[in-house]
C-alpha cells in the first residue's frame, strides 16, 4: 500500500513529466518559428579579368585546409573552360569566390564580376577535373584546342598547384592521364587515392598519391576502367566519361558515362589492378540526358548535372538530377531555362561555414552556392 509520501513523489514525477512535454512542445514550437523558410543562396559571375567564360568544375576548399594562402576554408574554385571569344577548350582561369565575404555590386550576365583570379594557367581548356587535397594542394585538368573546335583537340594534362596559385608541377601521360575531364579524390591525408576520367579514350585511370606538406607523389598508376563511349560533339566538344564519385566505405567508384547516357559503378575501384569493362550499370533513367559532373550528396544520394547533349528535352533543360545508390530516381532540379546549362556541381560536409552545395550556370556564365539542410551522411 502507498503511503502520503509516495503519492505525492509519483504525483510530482507525472507532473514533472508532463512539464517536460510541454516545454519541449513549446522549444519545438518556438525552433520551428525561428527556423528560416528559404534556403541561403548567392549568385556570382565566373568571369574574371581577363573574361574567361564557360564555367566546368566546381570545388570547395574543405574546413581543415592549410593557411598562409589566398585560400580559406568555405571558398569556391571554379574553373573555365573557353576564352573570352567563347571558344572552347581556350580557356586558362580558376576563379576564387568567397559567399562568406563582401560582395561587390551586382553585374549582368557577360560582364566581368566579382570573381577573383586564383590561377592562370599556360595550358589551355580548363576541364571539370578540378579537386583540393586537405593538405594545401589544388589539382585541375585541362583538354586544349587552338581553334574551340575538334579538329585540333590535343593531349590534356594535369597541374598541381599550391594554396598560393602557383604552379608547382605538370602530370602528363599518354595512357593514364590523356585528357582529363574530371576527377575525384580519396584523401587520407599523407595518402591519397585520384581517380581520373579520361573524354578521349573513354578511360578512368587512379593515381595512388603520397602527400607531404610541400609536394605530392604520384606513386602508381593504373587503369581500372575501359569502354566506355567517347566521341566529338559540335556542341560540346567531345563526350565520354565524366563525372566521378567514390564511396570509401565500400570502395565503388561511380561514373558519369555521358554518351552512354548512363551512370556506373566500378567495384574495388581503389585495389583494382586491372580494369573492367564500365563496370555495372547502376542509373540508365529517362530523366539523364547526357550526365556530366557527379557528387555525393550529404545525405548519401548521388547527384548528377544533365548537359542536355544527350536524350535533350527543351521542357526539361538545365537539370540536376538526384538518385539513390541502388538507381532510385529521387528528384530533379532545374539551373537554367535554356539548355546546356548545368555542367559543374560540388558538395561539402561542413557546418562551420553554411554553404554546402555548389552549381554552376553555363549559359549567363555564373555559379550559385546554397546552404542546404545536412544530414549525417550514411556512407
Amino acid at each position: 500500500m502507498q503511503g502520503p509520501k509516495s503519492l505525492a513523489r509519483i504525483a510530482y514525477r507525472t507532473l514533472s513529466a508532463a512539464a517536460i512535454v510541454l516545454l519541449s512542445v513549446a522549444a519545438a514550437h518556438a525552433t520551428d518559428e525561428d527556423r528560416p523558410f528559404l534556403p541561403q543562396l548567392i549568385v556570382s559571375s565566373t568571369i574574371p579579368a581577363n573574361g574567361d567564360l564557360n564555367p566546368y568544375g566546381v570545388a570547395f576548399i574543405p574546413d581543415g585546409f592549410p593557411g598562409g594562402g589566398t585560400l580559406l576554408p568555405g571558398d569556391v574554385l571554379v574553373s573555365n573552360f573557353n576564352n573570352t571569344q567563347n571558344l572552347q577548350g581556350t580557356g586558362t582561369t580558376i576563379i576564387k569566390f568567397t559567399p562568406t565575404g563582401t560582395l561587390a555590386p551586382s553585374v549582368l550576365p557577360g560582364q566581368n564580376g566579382n570573381a577573383i583570379t586564383f590561377f592562370q594557367s599556360n595550358l589551355a581548356g580548363l576541364t571539370t577535373a578540378l579537386a583540393v587535397l586537405q593538405r594545401g594542394f589544388v589539382l585541375v585538368g585541362n583538354v586544349p584546342t587552338t581553334d574551340g573546335t575538334t579538329n585540333t583537340i590535343s593531349q590534356g594534362s594535369l597541374q598541381v598547384l599550391d594554396r598560393h596559385g602557383n604552379l608547382l608541377e605538370t602530370l602528363s601521360d599518354a595512357t593514364f592521364l590523356d585528357s582529363p575531364w574530371d576527377l575525384t579524390i580519396n584523401d587520407a591525408g599523407a595518402q591519397a587515392q585520384l581517380f581520373v576520367s579520361n573524354v578521349l579514350s573513354g578511360t578512368v585511370s587512379r593515381l595512388d598519391l603520397a602527400v607531404s606538406s610541400k609536394n605530392v607523389t604520384v606513386l602508381n598508376k593504373t587503369q581500372i576502367a575501359i569502354g566506355y563511349a567517347h566521341e566529338p560533339n559540335a556542341a560540346a566538344l567531345v563526350l565520354g566519361p565524366t563525372g566521378l564519385a567514390y564511396d570509401p566505405q565500400t570502395d565503388v567508384l561511380y561514373v558519369a558515362s555521358t554518351a552512354d547516357n548512363e551512370i556506373f559503378a566500378v567495384s574495388h575501384a581503389g585495389k583494382a589492378t586491372a580494369p573492367v569493362t564500365k563496370g555495372t550499370a547502376v542509373f540508365a533513367d529517362s530523366h539523364l540526358r547526357g550526365p556530366l559532373a557527379l557528387v555525393f550528396a550529404p545525405n548519401g544520394h548521388l547527384l548528377t548535372a544533365n548537359g542536355d547533349a544527350v536524350n535533350g528535352d527543351p521542357t526539361h533543360p538545365s537539370e540536376i538530377i538526384e538518385f539513390t545508390k541502388a538507381g532510385k530516381f529521387i528528384r530533379e532540379f532545374n539551373v537554367d531555362a535554356a539548355q546546356g546549362g548545368s555542367f559543374g556541381i560540388a558538395t561539402v560536409l561542413s557546418s562551420g561555414y553554411g554553404f554546402n552545395f555548389a552549381a554552376v550556370d553555363d549559359v549567363p556564365n555564373v555559379i550559385s552556392v546554397y546552404a542546404l539542410p545536412t544530414h549525417l551522411d550514411p556512407r
